[in-house]
């Protein structure tokens, strides 16, 4: 039985709560394979734009896309609670828009939904709470924002910016969500945040001190071909090792050594005139 939201919202640990484990999936071995590892949530992230599709930022993808990678990721049936994110312009037009986007996530298969921003989305907060949806928060670097923010940049870095967006949490606590993912903020920022909330915070680039912590899928395997951010620990090198495999697949091909007699099909007797 995956976890509830209302389960996890009590995952706070100063309350004796164990850190939350939450990483990316967008498909059905993704999410099977770390399902398997007994992470607590999937995120099918609209960073799918970046690490499945190669676009450059988050703004790519649809309401469509992830609900399709949505459906992906529950065909593994999962024990871990899924959660999807409502991609760029999917809740900023309204309240009746955003409800109905969320909903055809939810109908794709996903258990909640997470989407960024602060005060300023509080009313489509409290809409799609209403319709009886559970809400996960995104702030601090909000991919989504990257054009307003003149690229991919740590935030929160001055006093001032610190406490608006330890308000910006607690506004969105008042408002119903079961979590916030903290992202991209020095590590007092996290810790700030986390203090401050009796609900759970999901770090990532956000310090020790949150409730737990997310990692996207690709890259904490080595499967993204890009230079990792910062805050991201390299678990595994899988892209290096994919590529040593095919090569000695194309290798065997071009030599005649595959297939061998061990993967072909008998010939039936028959057959043998």
């Amino acid at each position: 039985m995956s976890p509830s939201a209302p389960a996890l919202r009590s995952q706070k640990r100063r309350h004796g709560g164990a850190p939350l484990v939450m990483v990316t999936a967008y498909d059905e071995p993704s999410a099977r394979l770390a399902d398997a590892a007994g992470v607590d949530l999937l995120l099918v992230g609209d960073s799918l734009a970046n690490v499945v599709l190669g676009q450059p930022d988050t703004l790519q993808v649809s309401v469509e896309d992830m609900a399709h990678h949505v459906r992906a990721v529950v065909a593994a049936r999962p024990s871990a609670h899924v959660v999807a994110d409502l991609p760029w312009l999917s809740y900023h037009l309204g309240e009746h828009d955003a409800v109905r986007n969320a909903a055809t996530l939810v109908r794709a298969g996903a258990q909640s939904v997470k989407l960024e921003g602060g005060r300023r989305r509080l009313d489509v907060v409290r809409a799609i709470i209403d319709a009886e949806i559970p809400v996960m928060g995104h702030l601090g670097l909000t991919p989504q924002s990257v054009l307003a923010f003149g690229g991919f940049k740590v935030q929160a870095k001055t006093r001032e910016a610190m406490s608006a967006l330890v308000e910006d949490a607690v506004a969105l606590q008042e408002a119903g969500v079961y979590a916030i993912v903290v992202e991209g903020v020095p590590p007092v920022v996290g810790t700030a945040v986390t203090e401050a909330l009796e609900i759970p915070t999901i770090g990532i680039g956000a310090g020790p001190d949150t409730d737990g912590q997310v990692l996207v899928f690709h890259d904490l395997l080595g499967l993204s071909g890009r230079a990792p951010a910062k805050f991201v620990r390299q678990y595994a090198d899988l892209g290096t090792a994919i590529t040593e495999a095919v090569g000695r697949y194309a290798a065997d091909v071009r030599a005649g050594a595959f297939p061998s007699g061990a993967e072909v099909y008998a010939t039936p007797p028959e057959l043998l005139d």
